[in-house]
């Protein structure tokens, strides 16, 4: 795996910083999840593969005993507000002069400095400020937002998890750590700049007319749409370029020659609407199948690991009773590898103190309520 041998402490918090410690534990890295004491379960689901520690980081010897962990880790995930870890005596800077190859990821809603560095926020908050989520939503209704993927996920987990792989790559050749300073605010922006790229006279990228809701990839066209199926199920049309469009139009019944690409698109999309509504999800996918018009089944949760693509190359898993997707992306020769055991909170905790050379600590550390562990282990 990619990143065997690369050693992680995740400090416990919520969706960006677990999902970058799944991501890091998928392709292979050793990553340890720093729990609070008396926590009961992960409410994100994201820890498979992971081992945990129950610290109390309130008291000395907690932080004591963190700092021991990081002196011998190669990365550390802080998910907290900034100067939270200064606030514990574990400021950064400091890590890294005791362990100059440590690689800190700091994950924030703005950042680590300017006006709105502390502000509390979430994924919505972020979107909002990173000029994204004006760009989202019905034409003459308020901006929506696509759940909590863009911030917390996209903008924050994966690019910290990129940005912890470029920093150990460039350790390779310098033998430095460094910190990582991520804003979802500004992840959020990031993974969205082709919205502001196409919107470049210089571009001449005919995709923005008006407002949100009427352009081109956003709700806006007959062409790049979803329609209603007569069994109440749905079926996404993405048909952008000439040749696939004609094929879509056919397909429905129409002449591409008689009801061009570029029309009323109000009127379109009922004329389309109607058309979709006659016959099932499954009967348009059976007239769609092997062709270029970009038509396709909108899947449900519980159908979408038996689609003969997905199925062919084994996209989904179940696991704990629940269907998750597969790592991505595929590497050829050191691919991903999905452990799907997910660790009580405290779990590991004495065999991570004793990997660490605190076998004879234990006792006390457990006796004084520094360190717990998991119930089950009782």
């Amino acid at each position: 795996m990619a990143l065997r041998g690369v050693r992680v402490l995740e400090l416990a918090g919520l969706a960006p910083a677990p999902f970058c410690g799944m991501v890091l534990a998928d392709f292979g890295a050793s990553v340890i999840r720093v729990d609070r004491l008396n926590t009961k379960h992960d409410n994100d689901r994201l820890s498979r593969g992971k081992r945990s520690i129950a610290i109390d980081l309130k008291k000395n010897e907690g932080r004591s005993l963190l700092k021991k962990m990081v002196d011998k880790s190669d990365v550390l995930i802080d998910p907290f507000r900034p100067d939270v870890l200064e606030g514990m005596g574990l400021a950064p800077n400091d890590l890294l002069r005791s362990n100059p190859k440590l690689i800190v990821a700091r994950i924030t809603g703005y950042g680590q400095d300017g006006p709105w560095s502390r502000a509390a926020g979430h994924d919505i908050n972020y979107v909002a400020t990173s000029g994204v989520l004006s760009m989202l939503g019905k034409s003459e209704s308020p901006p929506f937002p696509p759940v909590n993927l863009l911030a917390d996920f996209a903008g924050g987990g994966l690019l910290t998890a990129m940005g912890i792989c470029a920093a150990l790559f460039e350790r390779t050749v310098s033998g430095k750590g460094q910190i990582i300073d991520t804003s979802m605010s500004e992840g959020a922006a990031y993974v969205s700049t082709f919205l502001w790229r196409t919107r470049s006279p210089r571009m001449n990228i005919p995709i923005w007319f008006s407002d949100r809701g009427n352009n081109v990839l956003d709700g806006g066209t007959h062409f790049y749409q979803t329609y209603e199926t007569s069994d109440g199920k749905f079926v996404a049309v993405g048909a952008l370029e000439p040749q696939f469009y004609a094929e879509f139009i056919r397909g429905i019944g129409l002449d591409p020659d008689t009801f061009p690409q570029m029309q009323d698109m109000d009127e379109a999309k009922e004329v389309v609407s109607k058309i979709f509504k006659t016959k099932t999800r499954e009967e348009w996918a059976s007239i769609f199948k092997d062709t270029d018009a970009c038509v396709t089944p909108v899947l449900d949760f519980e159908e979408v690991h038996k689609n003969e693509q997905n199925e062919a190359r084994d996209a989904f898993t179940s696991y704990d009773g629940t269907l998750a997707p597969r790592a991505a992306p595929r590497l050829s020769r050191t691919p991903a590898q999905i452990d799907p055991v997910e660790p009580e909170p405290g779990e590991h905790s004495l065999e991570i103190l004793h990997e660490i050379g605190l076998a004879e600590e234990s006792r006390k550390l457990l006796e004084d309520n520094i360190v717990q562990i998991a119930r089950s282990k009782l």
